[in-house]
């Protein structure tokens, strides 16, 4: 299993991180199978995401409208519990598929780290799944 470490620079933000997963995944030595992803935080998420200018933005304040104001009983700080439910519902994990020792992505798919609590030092795990 390979860790990839990076420092995000904002409370929130979206990072493409497919540049990461590609050099990894050419040094992989698959040619067909699978690359599974997962980050080890709760309040950060991983994603394939369009990536045109301004959507990143629109992806966070999209995210952000969908969480209600709430009394929040998260014990050691009630102001980040919308965080660990954004991380919750994006998801940890992706499985991407890998053919002929490729990232396989659409024209506008971009691997993606979303940031809810930034700005943070994040650990990230990256695994290829022969077929």
């Amino acid at each position: 299993m390979i860790e990839l470490s990076l420092r995000t620079n904002n409370k929130r933000e979206v990072v493409d991180i497919t540049g990461f997963i590609d050099d990894h995944c050419e040094g992989s030595g698959i040619r067909t199978g699978w690359c599974f992803l997962s980050t080890l935080h709760t309040t950060c998420a991983v994603s394939v995401a369009d990536l045109d200018p301004g959507t990143d933005l629109d992806m966070l304040d999209a995210f952000e409208k969908m969480i209600p104001k709430l009394q929040y009983r998260h014990p050691h700080d009630p102001g980040h519990a919308p965080d660990h439910i954004l991380s919750a519902l994006i998801g940890n994990s992706i499985m991407l598929p890998v053919e002929r020792g490729e990232l396989v992505l659409g024209t506008w798919q971009r691997a993606v780290l979303f940031e809810f609590n930034g700005p943070k030092q994040r650990l990230l795990k990256l695994s290829f799944i022969k077929q």
